[in-house]
């Protein structure tokens, strides 16, 4: 055996090849991602390691790209890299650079760049689903129009709902009942990112249905409810949860349309309650949160992680030992 080739290996055999990914120091895993962390940890022990993203350097050197500590320690890209950071806060230049590099230098994320970045822009999103066919509330966004001009625009419906197209966890999202109350706040707004106008879905005030996918699966869903009759109904906005898997087949169905219409093999999907008793989808999370009673979630993205590690296993045999 080559000198290099003994020295790859033995990079390889001294750090984990699977990673858990999470936003920058201080932010701690916690609730599901450190729920997941910890049964990560259970089962791989020394092969599983949490990273945040300010914990490493990404370079080029002889042809080739590299991996780095901050202390300067060369490491092999892991096999699977499970990514917990949300794409709503991604910047293209930081986050983005870093699972670009992890791709390129042969890790499987999940969940992918390409489905991370889809699922970053809210509006992107409907554009997939809708060019798929499936139910999303009528939107309307813009490019570069001023807001004072868009808010204007005739056929503008209201009430409407009205969020940043790259919020998440419910923030800056607001109900607005009329045009005047409408074209008041747009004097108001910040102008550093675009907003979206969504059909208000009234039956569904206050609540939705979250469906957890995995690998095409669902796995768990419920009935979140807002608080004190707020819109949202977001758990991180203190809402109410009741589990109800198996009780709307046909919108768990929709959910697994969704999550592959956006290439997830994670997902969680965010569906409203229509006035005929039917769904239509408000959103899709490439980063979904669950509750501890869900407890096939778990179970579920732990399998999905092994078959993705078994499968690079395969491809690259001479990697693990």
């Amino acid at each position: 055996m080559s000198g290099h080739m003994a020295e790859s290996l033995s990079l390889e055999r001294s750090f984990p090849d699977i990673w858990m990914l999470v936003r920058a120091h201080p932010a701690e895993p916690v609730g599901a991602t450190r729920a997941l962390a910890d049964a990560l940890t259970a089962a791989y022990g020394s092969r599983f390691a949490v990273w945040h993203t300010d914990e490493l350097l990404l370079g080029v050197r002889d042809g080739r790209l590299s991996l780095r500590t901050l202390v300067g320690e060369e490491m092999p890209a892991p096999k699977v890299v499970c990514v917990r950071q949300v794409p709503g806060s991604m910047h293209h230049d930081r986050e983005v650079t870093l699972l670009r590099h992890l791709e390129r230098m042969g890790s499987t994320l999940l969940n992918s760049l390409e489905s991370q970045i889809t699922c970053r822009n809210k509006f992107w999103q409907l554009q997939e689903l809708a060019a798929a066919g499936l139910p999303v509330p009528a939107s309307l966004s813009y490019a570069t129009a001023p807001l004072n001009g868009v808010v204007r625009t005739p056929g503008l419906d209201v009430p409407c709902v009205v969020k940043p197209v790259n919020g998440y966890q419910g923030r800056q999202v607001s109900l607005v009942p009329d045009l005047p109350t409408l074209r008041q706040a747009a004097d108001g707004a910040a102008h550093d990112m675009p907003l979206l106008f969504q059909e208000y879905v009234a039956p569904s005030h206050g609540r939705d249905l979250r469906v957890v996918i995995v690998e095409g699966e669902p796995v768990a869903a419920a009935v979140r409810t807002a608080r004190d009759d707020a819109l949202a109904s977001n758990l991180a906005r203190g809402g109410a949860v009741s589990l109800c898997r198996g009780r709307y087949p046909e919108a768990e169905s929709l959910a697994v349309l969704a999550a592959r219409t956006l290439g997830l093999t994670i997902a969680g999907v965010d569906l409203l309650f229509t006035a005929t008793g039917a769904h239509t989808i408000c959103e899709v999370n490439a980063v979904p949160g669950w509750r501890p009673e869900m407890t096939a979630v778990i179970p579920a993205i732990t399998a999905c992680i092994e078959r993705h590690r078994q499968m690079s296993q395969m491809s690259h045999p001479s990697a693990t030992p």
